[in-house]
Formats: C-alpha cells, sequence, structure tokens
C-alpha cells in the first residue's frame, strides 16, 4: 500500500508547493481515466485530483474513479473561483487550495485519514518507502518488496530513527535481541541484502557510516 497518489498533470511542486516539505510517499500520474487502474492497484490511502488547470477533465477523472471503488479516500485540489464549477462534495472528501501551506495540508490529510479508519502510526515512512507496522508489508515507491523477517525490523527500526547513527553492536542487540551470539558482521551482510532489495533508486536511504555502523536517510 502506497500512502498517497496525486493524478496531475503537472509537476507535484506546481500543484501544491508545500507538498514537498511533508515527506509523503506520493505516487504521481497523469491526471487521466487511463491511470486509474494503476492507481487503484497500489491501494493508495487516499488520491489528490488536481482540478486547478482542467477541472472539466478533473471531474470526468473523479467521477470514474467513484464508479470503480467507493472505498478510496479523495482530495480536490482546487482554486477558490472553481469551488461552484461542479458538485464536487458528490465526489470528494476533502480539498485544499493550491497555496497551502504544509501545516494545513497535513492538518486536511491527518483528519481525512481520521475519518476514513486510517491507522495513526501503524505506517512508518522513509523517503518514498512504507512500512507498515501491522501487515508487516513494504512498499518502495509502490513496488512491494519481499523481505524476510530480521530484515523488517532492521528497516524498521533504522526508518524510526532518521538520521541517527546506529553501532553494529546496538543494531544487534535492538533487532536480535541481547540473546544473539552473533558476530556484527550479521548486521552487514542484512544491510547489504536489504540494499539490494531497495534497488538503487532506494538503496541511498540506508547511509553507511564510516568505522560506526549505519544510520536511516529521509531524503528521497
Amino acid at each position: 500500500m502506497t500512502a498517497w497518489a496525486l493524478l496531475s498533470d503537472r509537476t507535484v511542486d506546481r500543484v501544491l508547493p508545500a507538498l514537498g516539505d511533508l515527506r509523503l510517499d506520493l505516487k504521481h500520474e497523469p491526471l487521466s481515466v487511463v491511470a486509474l487502474g494503476h492507481v487503484l492497484g497500489l491501494e493508495p490511502t487516499a488520491v489528490l485530483v488536481d482540478a486547478v488547470e482542467n477541472p472539466g477533465q478533473a471531474w470526468s477523472v473523479l467521477t470514474e474513479l467513484r464508479a470503480r471503488s467507493d472505498r478510496v479516500a479523495t482530495v480536490l485540489v482546487v482554486e477558490r473561483d472553481r469551488l461552484d464549477t461542479f458538485p464536487w462534495e458528490e465526489l470528494v472528501d476533502e480539498f485544499v487550495f493550491p497555496g497551502a501551506p504544509a501545516a494545513e495540508i497535513r492538518l486536511r490529510l491527518d483528519l481525512l485519514r481520521r475519518r476514513s479508519g486510517g491507522r495513526d502510526g501503524a505506517v512508518v515512512h522513509l523517503g518514498h518507502v512504507a512500512i507498515d507496522t501491522e501487515t508487516y508489508r513494504v512498499t518502495a515507491g509502490g513496488r512491494a518488496l519481499d523481505l524476510t523477517f530480521k530484515e523488517f525490523e532492521l528497516l524498521r527500526y533504522l526508518a524510526l530513527h532518521p538520521g541517527r547513527v546506529s553501532t553494529r553492536p546496538a543494531l544487534l542487540r535492538e533487532v536480535w535481541g541481547y540473546d544473539f551470539y552473533g558476530g556484527t558482521r550479521t548486521v552487514d551482510v542484512h544491510v547489504r541484502r536489504l540494499r539490494a532489495k531497495l534497488g538503487p533508486e532506494h538503496e541511498h536511504l540506508i547511509e553507511t557510516v564510516r568505522g560506526v555502523g549505519y544510520r536511516a536517510s529521509d531524503d528521497a
């Protein structure tokens, strides 16, 4: 499950300039009916639909989205003078204006997630990697990863402490437990496998601190 999807023919920074400050796990697709099949396949928490430049197309996409699924929450990005263009309230669950600051966007998304039954804290994000701590499912840019239990625990621990340097002995204690008697090379092996599964686009999220250990970088 990816956290959010954006349907727009514009770049993210043009749709909502402040959105980048939130570091969401965001999948960007064109504002088209064709893109819906892929977006729904990602099982997003919510879909943001850009109606600023082409409200008619946005209405068509929202109509088709609702016809295919009434379980996906929707957020409309719309100009104030376009609020009366269509009966948006029939198809959307929340809306935001293009110039909204990051704090307002975060609040609206949190309120939407609460209304839709979202599980606060269940998903940990590291860049474009989403770690569901309840289902043990991990996705990287929408791609599901097949991790072993220890790989998952290692990734989760690092993601919960972004920027903090963890030594190999500390990781052995926190991830493997105090009763684990394997050497610190076990950590290196698991990090190498984890990076391989993250792939070249996301492997940089786990940084090596030479002579010390590892840390998670939230730089997407």
